[in-house]
């Protein structure tokens, strides 16, 4: 185990994101020193920054990203609360579309969802986090404008990281090593670590792909009426007769995202008029209409990068001793599920919890680590998988009996939960990621899926609140 120059037990933390930002709470208390290497510099306040494509989307933290959220950092679900933040309680504050009709609203107040801009989410989070880990034995030390080029050690252990000062966007000076006990990769998207495998002699994790070519677009408009704004958000997700879908909810200060998707061949575009023209071809004329009672707030905002990945770091032989990857890195999810967040801080709390239980850094706790992480990702991942499944390139990986199956399935269960109330509690509950997709076949599911009559959901957007 690699000793810091005081003889204690360091860790690096490769992005300062809200993934970093997660793993460091995660580490506070097991090792003594912790280096975050974070490519930006933070903005001042709370505004957007270059090093987080997707900041100017919907986001949304889940419940059981939230329950997570609130275990690691207790108290900051109030935090992001009082800076804005909006709740909704699902599924009677989003009105969902289905390609049968229109989802039931269920008065059930099990899943209270936060939707927040990106900026908001990641200065209150990391706020919070740097003040814990003040508070705390652990040094911690963020390392701004600052890039990580490679791995040290070799193919069985990684010893540390090489890293780079940045100039605006200049890389400069050839860099220099951190060594470390333990190295976390939680650079999103564009991590790298496969590439820095081959350069120590490893070969790169097992990964899957599903990419349903998938793109959107994003406005945000504020209603011209407080007062006659709409009391739900619209979710119109795409299907295969209709593969185009809309998202329209609250955010903080009184102001609405609006996120246009859809598949190859039906992107929404990005010029203003042709935005608004876009609206009116989704599967429901609902939100179009919404339009015309609000004013737009901003340009619309395009992203593309929006396929499946999950590397298989999780699997024997995959990780040196040293190194454990955390959220988009390991595995990334189509974003107009909402999911990644969630799983995030999932993640992070699976790794927190092997290492509380485990003693440590002990030898092996790393690997046990990956694998809890990877269970956290597993239901987030079916249900991505299963609903891009339709649109999936020929290149991607191919679907297996069993999975081609359960797609079957889930798109029936699907169906069944717009309008069942015991079915859509149990759709809600995995889709949410407080339940394990197990609950998906308990027996009372199945015979209500498979044997009880498909029937559409309503005609028009339930605007009255029903009982359960």
């Amino acid at each position: 185990m690699a000793e810091h120059s005081n003889g204690g037990r360091t860790a690096i933390v490769i992005g300062g994101g809200l993934a970093g930002m997660l793993a460091v709470t995660s580490l506070v208390g097991h090792v003594d020193a912790i280096t975050v290497v974070e490519r930006d510099r933070y903005p001042e306040g709370r505004a957007f920054r270059k090093g987080v494509p997707q900041a100017r989307h919907l986001h949304v933290l889940l419940s059981g990203g939230r329950h997570a959220l609130e275990e690691l950092l207790p108290g900051t679900v109030a935090a992001l609360t009082e800076a804005g933040a909006r709740s909704l309680c699902l599924p009677r504050d989003l009105l969902t579309r289905t390609p049968t009709g229109w989802q039931r609203r269920f008065d059930e107040r099990r899943h209270l969802t936060l939707s927040v801009t990106r900026p908001v989410l990641d200065a209150v989070v990391r706020e919070r986090v740097l003040r814990a880990a003040a508070d705390s034995p652990t040094r911690v030390e963020v390392l701004e404008a600052t890039e990580a080029v490679g791995l040290t050690g070799d193919a069985g252990r990684v010893t540390g990281v090489r890293v780079r000062s940045r100039d605006g966007e200049r890389a400069e000076g050839s860099g220099r090593v951190l060594s470390a006990s333990l190295v976390v990769d939680a650079s999103g998207r564009g991590s790298r670590t496969p590439q820095w495998y081959a350069e120590l002699g490893r070969s790169a994790p097992q990964e899957e792909t599903v990419d349903a070519g998938l793109a959107y677009a994003t406005r945000m408009y504020r209603p011209k009426d407080p007062d006659t704004a709409p009391d739900a958000g619209v979710n119109i997700p795409g299907w295969p007769e209709c593969p185009r879908g809309a998202a329209y909810v609250p955010v903080e200060d009184g102001k609405w995202l609006l996120t246009l998707s859809g598949v190859r061949g039906h992107h929404p575009p990005t010029d203003a008029a042709e935005f608004t023209a876009f609206s009116a071809t989704i599967g429901d004329p609902y939100v179009h209409e919404l339009l015309a009672q609000a004013e737009p707030l901003s340009p619309v905002h395009g992203f593309r990068d929006t396929y499946n990945r999950r590397r298989h770091f999780e699997r024997p032989g995959a990780l040196p001793e040293g190194f454990l990857v955390l959220g988009d890195a390991g595995c990334t999810f189509n974003p107009v599920y909402g999911q990644g967040m969630s799983v995030a801080a999932l993640g992070a709390l699976a790794v927190r919890s092997t290492l509380a239980d485990g003693g440590g850094l002990r030898p092996g706790v790393i690997a046990e680590a990956q694998r809890a992480v990877a269970r956290a990702v597993e239901p987030a991942w079916l249900a991505a998988v299963g609903a891009d499944r339709p649109y999936a390139s020929p290149d991607d990986t191919k679907a297996s009996l069993g999975e081609r199956l359960s797609t079957w399935y889930l798109d029936r269960l699907f169906a069944r939960a717009a309008i069942d109330p015991v079915v859509g509690a149990i759709w809600r509950d995995v889709f949410c990621l407080t339940a394990p997709p197990a609950r998906l076949v308990a027996p009372r599911i199945v015979l209500r899926t498979v044997f009880l009559p498909r029937r559409p959901g309503l005609p028009s957007p339930p605007l009255v609140v029903e009982g359960v």
